[in-house]
């Protein structure tokens, strides 16, 4: 049945694995499209029962490859995007110019859905790369599919993140902790597992609404969120507020590392708070607001960044 099978682009990560096993259990056929299948697929095909599941190795940018998956599916879903430019990726080419192949293809096979991973808060920080990327991006992909639906979420949390895991890495580690903009800026965190339901539910019940805003039911400042990491895993941490001008220049420096902590780029983004903007629909809007209470689900997978590892594991029900 061609209404049971989805393309999925990014479908390694934090987010991408959770909605494999959601689309999976409730008997959607996924195709994963992956850089590296030596790497990746060892991940994807442990996310859903035999014969539920294809890798195919691509480039995304190889148009006369990808070009022939979507002629077995009506749903694609794009989960791929960067925190930071390489000399490989730009925020342009991932951001823009993908999307924008995305859309074209999905006219040619009149796909009946495209979804895309966008950002909140991407209208305000205009002085942002990556946030034009994405905004140029969504533009593009409006103008080529209007049935594309594009979510925003906030920062997105869970267990296999590069959010709460490298603060509890960094809190765990630095006597200090440099709090950027006075850590004021405001989040509305969403767990993985809420965003996944999300998607499934605009999938599963043909939910078109052009841009659906999707956060979380709690709004944190940064530094609320640190001071609850840290009482996570039990540890006393200076917390310093940071001059901008030795933010800049810190930022200027972990940019030259291949993973860095931060870049200049993302420091501009912190100016802004994440939060709704009140101009499109959230995922409360549409029927599915989010169950999952920060501090309560960091708490289930946050053992390991306290004394003692495992052995100091809580019983948490779930």
């Amino acid at each position: 049945m061609k209404g049971k099978n989805c393309l999925i682009f990014g479908g390694s990560g934090q987010i991408g694995r959770h909605l494999i096993r959601k689309l999976t259990k409730n008997d959607y056929k996924v195709t994963v499209v992956t850089r590296n299948i030596h790497q990746k697929g060892h991940i994807i095909k442990t996310q859903g029962n035999a014969g539920y599941i294809d890798i195919v190795e691509s480039n995304i940018f190889n148009e006369a490859k990808i070009k022939s998956l979507f002629e077995r599916v009506d749903i694609c879903i794009n989960l791929v995007g960067i925190l930071y430019e390489k000399k490989t990726s730009s925020f342009k080419n991932i951001h823009t110019i993908f999307p924008s192949l995305l859309a074209k293809l999905s006219k040619q096979n009149n796909l009946r859905h495209l979804i895309h991973l966008s950002a909140l808060g991407i209208n305000e920080a205009i002085d942002s790369d990556y946030a034009k990327s994405k905004l140029e991006g969504e533009k593009e992909l409006l103008k080529n599919f209007p049935l594309t639906t594009i979510l925003r979420p906030s920062v997105v949390y869970s267990t296999d993140d590069n959010f709460t895991t490298n603060f509890m890495t960094l809190l765990n580690r630095l006597p200090v902790f440099p709090l950027y903009y006075n850590g004021q800026t405001k989040f509305m965190p969403i767990h993985s597992s809420d965003l996944v339901d999300i998607i499934y539910n605009i999938i599963s019940k043909n939910i078109n609404s052009h841009i659906i805003e999707c956060v979380g039911n709690e709004t944190l400042t940064l530094k609320e969120i640190i001071e609850k990491l840290l009482n996570l895993i039990d540890k006393r941490r200076i917390l310093l507020p940071v001059p901008l001008f030795f933010g800049k220049l810190s930022a200027k420096f972990f940019q030259l590392f291949p993973k860095p902590l931060i870049t200049e780029d993302q420091l501009r983004l912190l100016k802004y708070n994440n939060v709704v903007s009140g101009k499109y629909k959230t995922n409360s809007d549409i029927g599915f607001p989010a169950k999952c209470l920060f501090e309560k689900e960091v708490e289930k997978y946050c053992y390991m960044w306290r004394e003692g590892g495992q052995f100091s594991k809580k019983n948490v029900s779930k």
